[in-house]
């Protein structure tokens, strides 16, 4: 028998991306896939006829009993929950079956989506990501060997406002203007996955920084969005008050949106400060490059242009 990995959000933006990178480059290995969706049809068709499908939710301890069997390796990320009571039931809470699931079957290796922090002096108190990181913790004491992916904030986050940018010429977020921080591209975060995954020459538990290849502060980033897409687009700070208010307008109970703003709020206090930019942190995909190849063509969508 082949070798198995196991994907946990394989329609999401990171897990989608994983498991193209897998489809691609686990054959070569050897290596045979499983998803867990709660919804096979939103996998494409080629997709389904290539790897196997364990249907439902990965919080669900019967679900990661039939998904963990045979598994030599499994990749970990926590969906949203925006109706969540706490952040410690949505993350740890979450993630305690899959640990009685790992043990019950001896999977020898988990990469993790987790962030940036551990060791800084906000660590704490930053809402998701103290949450996330105490997941990590969950997940070191399962016995197998485990890596999480620490990540700093997305580019890709910028297509949530694809419609401000090209209507009004204006994204915003709750950074002060001119501090820069690290910022990843979320297929470079898939691919990192996907070298873990595949070779598992690693054991112990640790974390893999991808920090994108640069610092860059709002201001910046809106330069750039601006040069690549040849209109002005200006960045606006908004208030973390206003944040709240917002994710509550949209649904999203209070211990969500108040993890948010507890992490947006340590983000400029130095959350993402804690790991040294080197060759080996640093991941390749600069803005530009995102800007140009993602950003770009979700602007001009079906119209072709971007408006002036």
């Amino acid at each position: 028998m082949d070798p198995m990995i196991v994907l946990t959000t394989p329609t999401g933006d990171i897990g989608g991306q994983l498991l193209r990178l897998l489809l691609d480059r686990a054959p070569d290995h050897g290596e045979a896939l499983r998803v867990v969706v709660r919804d096979p049809a939103r996998l494409p068709g080629d997709v389904r006829e290539r790897v196997d499908v364990v249907v439902g939710s990965h919080g669900d301890a019967d679900v990661l009993d039939r998904a963990f069997s045979g598994a030599d390796a499994v990749f970990w990320c926590v969906p949203p929950d925006p109706s969540t009571p706490d952040l410690e039931s949505a993350f740890a809470g979450f993630t305690r079956p899959a640990v009685d699931a790992l043990r019950a079957h001896g999977v020898g290796h988990v990469v993790g989506v987790s962030a940036l922090g551990r060791g800084t002096a906000v660590a704490d108190s930053a809402g998701f990501v103290t949450a996330s990181l105490r997941m990590d913790d969950v997940l070191a004491g399962s016995g197998a060997a485990y890596r999480a992916l620490a990540n700093p904030s997305f580019m890709d986050n910028l297509l949530r406002q694809v419609a401000s940018i090209r209507d009004a010429g204006v994204f915003t977020d709750t950074a002060i203007p001119d501090r820069r921080a690290p910022t990843a591209a979320t297929r470079d975060i898939a691919a990192a996955a996907a070298t873990l995954l595949l070779d598992r020459s690693w054991t112990g538990v640790g974390e893999v920084p991808v920090l994108g290849p640069e610092d860059l502060s709002q201001e910046e980033l809106a330069a750039t969005v601006s040069d690549v897409l040849g209109t002005p687009v200006r960045y606006e700070r908004r208030s973390l008050d206003d944040l709240a208010a917002s994710m509550r307008g949209f649904g999203a109970g209070e211990a969500f949106a108040t993890g948010m703003v507890e992490m947006m709020r340590a983000k400029d206090e130095g959350l993402d400060a804690g790991v040294a930019r080197t060759p080996e942190t640093s991941s390749p995909t600069t803005f530009r490059q995102w800007c140009t190849e993602v950003l770009l063509p979700a602007v001009r969508g079906a119209d072709g242009a971007v408006a002036a």
